[in-house]
């Protein structure tokens, strides 16, 4: 199969543990096939009154040492194959998920989390299953079958062989038609996983809006049509396998009674003797096995075929963002950003978020961005973080083209504070340094620059506290402080806040300005913010409106353009003159 080209590497890799357990599997089946010709020799030893105690012993002494035989080897070849395929598995899920940390932010827009989080589970669990149990059940059977027929054949009795054998067409049939619709309907069972599961993820994560609407039952009730539909889609399948499996043993028991009326006639007449009747009859009985387990194996290929189609998707997805025109020469950037004619969409045939966008920012100058919500202040500095693909000969840093420069270098130089300020479930210490592991005396430096350490020591555990699920424990200004101290531990050449200081009070908001005033002096500071009170002090102010810039100057230049900027300030004037008189 095609679909399973992905893992054939792999497969080559660990051939020889691939090839030392079928090996052993080869030889539990060929030992396994000499115990019935055994129990026929004894039967017609019972029957010809040779069979004497030292002979009884004798045999079954060669039956036990068979069995222990069979359970050495039995061991050997799982430890082989099933733990291959436990081993793909582990490198799947790697390779997985360093693929989704390789795709850009907008794959991330366009694909739900709880779709994600079912190839990380039971796509990869379906593969597994198809590399190891459905490695062994195919060789199992093609050789369990193959053998047990030949004997049959050639030991026995090739007529009753033959009869005994004519439902096997019939199966082979039936195998083939099912497998396709088997692999059809599983597809659909996945799909109804993945967004059940997104159900469940979103509903989680949004808990505290569905109880401060008083949405339970309607989230309970939209969970239950996710949930039927995951039931139906398990039901459909069900009943496909559940046609499947008793087909085969009913073509299966065919066979048994064929042997049984066609074997006895054969005894009656002396053509065979009882022994080898015995002998068919148990051989027969072992090739019901081959005959399951080839419906086994279809469903188990059909399953892992449909989960590694949907894997491999992903495999496939190329970035948006990569290294393509990186020149490995630049290793340090300064600073200094050009931006020149930027016109920027999200997609090809929707208008543009940035039109015509024209900036010049030294190093250790403070560039503020300003405008209406949706007038593209974070896609912008999303560009300069390449967090978007940015057309060519557009955005210049110490004048190379941004794609120019290594996306390692670029980002190790940017503090990025985006509007979204993702907290880790781990220690607060460990949130500050999360690119390097730094000394507690540097993390408590940067908290305080980030004026969070006088609310960081009042903690029980201070630094070494553990914080909720992103960060719930924490207040949303807390957030903003961590996240802040986190961009600024890595001394970055350029620093981003956007709208970073939305949740702190205005005394907080002019000590964390006035500390990084001092720390950002001949570095590169863009601030986005909605609050005049934030970015009044900025060397240069944009004010952007539907993707344009506007307007441009300082605090003072732009008060006395009586623009979209004075609408602006002169409506916050009103509303803290308000707020201070309630």
């Amino acid at each position: 199969m095609k679909s399973f080209a992905t893992v054939i590497p792999f497969i080559k890799k660990h051939k020889w543990d691939y090839i030392i357990g079928i090996i052993f599997l080869l030889a539990v089946d060929l030992l396994q096939m000499i115990v019935p010709h055994l129990l026929g020799s004894v039967t017609d030893l019972f029957k010809s009154k040779d069979l004497t105690p030292k002979v009884l012993l004798t045999y079954s002494f060669w039956i036990i040492g068979i069995a222990i035989l069979v359970f050495a080897f039995r061991f050997i070849w799982r430890m082989k194959i099933m733990g291959m395929s436990r081993l793909l598995e582990k490198e799947l899920r790697e390779q997985l998920f360093a693929k989704f940390l390789e795709l850009s932010p907008q794959y991330y827009n366009e694909h739900k989390t709880g779709d994600l989080m079912a190839h990380a589970t039971n796509d990869i669990n379906a593969v597994r299953m198809a590399v190891g149990p459905g490695i062994i059940l195919s060789v199992d059977a093609s050789f369990l079958g193959i053998s047990i027929i030949l004997i049959m054949v050639f030991t026995i009795d090739p007529k009753l062989t033959i009869l005994a054998l004519l439902p096997l067409p019939v199966i082979a049939l039936v195998v083939s038609r099912f497998g396709k619709v088997i692999h059809s309907r599983f597809l659909k069972v996945q799909e109804a996983f993945a967004s059940l599961t997104d159900k469940v993820q979103e509903s989680i994560s949004g808990i505290r809006v569905i109880k401060a609407f008083v949405q339970e039952k309607e989230e309970i009730e939209n969970f239950r049509g996710e949930n039927l539909r995951n039931f139906k889609a398990n039901m459909d399948m069900i009943k496909i396998w559940g046609l499947f499996d008793p087909t085969v043993q009913f073509l299966a028991a065919l066979s048994f009674t064929i042997a049984l009326l066609y074997g006895g006639i054969q005894v009656i007449k002396g053509i065979i003797t009882l022994g080898d009747f015995v002998a068919f009859t148990s051989y027969l009985g072992m090739l019901i096995w081959p005959m399951m387990a080839f419906g086994w194996v279809i469903n188990i290929f059909q399953r892992g075929s449909a989960s590694m189609e949907r894997l491999n998707i992903i495999f496939s997805e190329v970035p948006e963002i990569t290294d393509n025109y990186a020149d490995p020469n630049i290793t340090v950037i300064d600073g200094n950003i050009k931006i020149k004619n930027l016109t920027f969409s999200y997609k090809k045939g929707l208008p543009p978020v940035l039109k015509n966008i024209n900036i010049s920012l030294p190093k250790g100058k403070t560039l503020a961005i300003i405008g209406k919500t949706g007038s593209g202040k974070s896609t912008l500095v999303n560009l300069l973080a390449r967090l978007y693909k940015v057309p060519q000969d557009t955005i210049f840093i110490d004048g190379h083209d941004i794609n120019e420069i290594p996306l390692k270098v670029l980002r190790e130089n940017i503090g990025f504070v985006p509007q979204d300020n993702f907290i880790f479930s781990d220690t607060i210490a460990n949130n500050i340094a999360f690119v390097n592991e730094e000394p507690l005396e540097k993390i408590q430096q940067f908290a305080t620059i980030a004026d969070v350490h006088k609310d960081i020591m009042d903690f029980p555990q201070q630094y070494q506290t553990i914080v909720g699920e992103r960060g719930v424990t924490l207040s949303g200004g807390q957030k903003q402080r961590i996240a802040i101290a986190r961009a600024l531990i890595k001394e970055p050449k350029i620093l981003i806040l956007d709208d970073s200081l939305s949740a702190v009070d205005t005394n907080t908001e002019e000590t964390i300005l006035s500390n990084l005033r001092k720390y950002m002096k001949n570095r590169t500071t863009i601030i986005v913010s909605h609050r005049i009170s934030t970015i009044k002090n900025a060397d240069e102010i944009i004010v952007l409106d539907n993707g344009e810039i506007v307007e441009r100057g300082t605090h003072e230049e732009l008060i006395k353009l009586k623009g979209l900027y004075n609408s602006i300030y002169e409506k916050q004037q009103l509303e803290d003159a308000i707020l201070k008189e309630v």
